[in-house]
């Protein structure tokens, strides 16, 4: 089976939601639609369901236009974030609803059910009702509903956005191996880019309702298109300077120069933006090779594994992240460098134009 959007529009009250987007989705596939809020993520999911018409553009599956086609009369089952239960039925019946609405026998129900249930890790709260349950288990029971549907196309949008960090990185780490255990076409929505890369699969940027690139998720993290994918799939945010290349040489925003070596060798002369995620920026004395830079601390954030030290320079703003803990105080001026072999250069229309071998 497959699933195609073929120059799909999406227009309420005469605002654009979703721009021109074509996607094709295969059986035994995980897409995931990564974006900030307001992207088109949900919109994409609910044509794609056939809660939504498309205004121009239309819906495949398996080359059957069903663009007016009902979604009670699709095979689809969606997750929400939000916990969708029905709270007086037990875990079992929650599973088992719409096994029952399609009609199916007893012994079938029961057999689906324990399948599902020993895959989510449920089987010990079969009989408990929602309430009774925490949110990550009241996730996995509505996420066990959409699987035992036997819906060829599961949709999940932003299923984890209302758990705890704990219950949260649980589910993560077991959403693959349910993913790969179901054989349907999974497409699930995102803000966080971490979630994406831990997920797998492929990866379709969004950006106020186009698709701005699509492709294996690490290919796009390893080499976005443009500054814009880079900005999407970066978490902090992207560090970004301007630079200019002449005569062997490079003129960083700031007044700093260097020799124009590593990925600076091949470019042209000539403007360009550079921009690098937190994990490229070194704080340091610059080391052999090194570009070196000096700026100041504006606040750091202590995650206990991680610390993040948010730096201004030359009125940019970076952000540098480092193992373990380290407390520097407002103000504070520190060293900081750049690998002119570890950081992305785009052109001044933001096209990629340089990107590191490996990452």
């Amino acid at each position: 089976m497959s699933v195609t959007l073929q120059r799909v529009t999406r227009s309420v009250d005469g605002i654009p939601t979703i721009r021109d987007v074509s996607l094709t989705l295969e059986r035994g596939t995980l897409s995931v639609l990564l974006g900030p809020t307001l992207s088109g993520k949900t919109s994409i999911m609910r044509l794609l369901a056939g809660l939504d018409k498309p205004t121009t553009g239309r819906v495949l599956v398996d080359d059957k236009d069903v663009t007016g086609l009902d979604v009670r009369q699709r095979s689809v089952a969606m997750v929400y974030q939000q916990f969708i239960n029905y709270p007086s039925l037990s875990v079992y019946e929650n599973i088992a609803s719409p096994l029952r609405v399609q009609g199916k026998p007893r012994l079938e129900i029961e057999k689906r059910v324990q399948e599902a249930a020993k895959l989510l890790k449920l089987e010990p709260y079969l009989n408990r009702t929602p309430l009774q349950l925490s949110g990550g288990q009241q996730q996995r029971t509505a996420i066990a509903r959409a699987l035992v549907k036997g819906a060829d196309l599961v949709l999940l949008d932003e299923p984890l956005a209302n758990l705890d960090y704990k219950l949260r990185e649980e589910l993560r780490t077991e959403l693959p191996r349910i993913f790969e255990a179901s054989g349907a076409i999974f497409v699930y929505a995102t803000t966080e880019p971490s979630e994406a890369l831990l997920l797998g699969g492929r990866t379709v940027c969004m950006w106020e309702g186009q698709v701005l690139q699509a492709g294996e998720t690490p290919k796009v993290y390893r080499h976005p298109d443009t500054m814009r994918v880079a900005q999407v799939f970066s978490d902090p945010p992207l560090n970004i300077v301007g630079i200019e290349k002449k005569n062997g040489s490079v003129q960083y925003a700031g007044g700093v120069r260097a020799e124009a070596t590593g990925l600076y060798a091949g470019l042209g002369d000539g403007p360009y933006r550079v921009g690098f995620r937190a994990h490229q920026l070194e704080l340091a004395n610059g080391a052999a090779g090194r570009h070196a830079f000096q700026a100041t601390v504006t606040v750091t954030e202590i995650t206990g594994s991680e610390s993040f030290v948010h730096l201004n320079r030359d009125a940019s703003n970076w952000v540098a992240v480092l193992h373990g803990v380290h407390e520097y105080p407002p103000g504070h001026v520190l060293d900081a460098a750049l690998d002119p072999n570890n950081l992305f250069v785009f052109d001044l229309a933001g096209r990629l134009v340089a990107a590191p071998a490996a990452m």
